[in-house]
């Protein structure tokens, strides 16, 4: 995870922002609302203004079902916090920031296997029932695999604006690793040119205007 830390920071430099201003190790704290304060895993401030934050998150197994769950408490309590406390005008006020999320996730059979669902009540969205099966004269679904969860949570985190941009990578566990991108909307070239995009207008908006 570090080094994809790495190439983000090199990313914002190369779109012009200075290495001093992207912070990746230390000083990472932004000021929430139903907390004091969270460490963000990268972020940028540039005179007094918070330009970006963002949040690297992975998942290897076995237990995909319950941290699936985590997870997604985390990336919304996570942004919800810091769009609140941006609302309350704890970053000043300076345009919206860049809010980025970058997911790692283990390739291997058991996230890919289809997983039911529990509805002792209601039923679940349609999005996660999967195909429809007939089992002892009864019509049920079977579900979706756990990639094509996260891959629904983290469409959706971007849709309904809770993460200016996201990105989700699959990679094996063996030498050498397998890198693959299951969904082109969460690609990592889509979400690195949101990230320059983000930064080339911020540079811009900054600079003073021609006598």
């Amino acid at each position: 995870m570090g080094g994809l830390e790495v190439l983000v920071a090199d990313i914002l430099c190369d779109a012009g922002l200075e290495r001093v201003e992207v912070r990746t190790r230390t000083a990472l704290e932004l000021p929430g609302y139903y907390r004091a304060e969270k460490k963000w895993d990268l972020i940028v401030v540039s005179e007094g203004t918070l330009v970006l934050a963002m949040e690297f998150k992975s998942q290897v197994g076995p237990s995909f079902g319950n941290n699936l769950n985590n997870r997604s408490e985390e990336a919304l309590g996570s942004a919800t916090c810091l769009w609140t406390a941006y609302r309350e005008g704890r970053f000043g006020t300076a345009p919206r920031p860049f809010l980025g999320y970058l997911f790692l996730l283990e390739d291997c059979p058991e996230v890919k296997r289809p997983v039911r669902n529990k509805e002792p009540y209601f039923e679940v969205d349609p999005v996660f029932k999967g195909n429809r099966i007939e089992r002892k004269g009864k019509h049920l679904y079977s579900g979706v695999s756990y990639s094509e969860r996260y891959e629904v949570l983290i469409r959706r985190l971007v849709r309904e604006n809770v993460y200016t941009a996201a990105t989700l990578i699959m990679t094996t566990n063996e030498d050498p690793t397998i890198i693959s991108q299951p969904a082109e909307d969460l690609s990592f070239r889509r979400f690195e040119a949101a990230l320059r995009g983000h930064a080339v207008t911020f540079l811009g908006s900054r600079q003073s205007p021609e006598p």
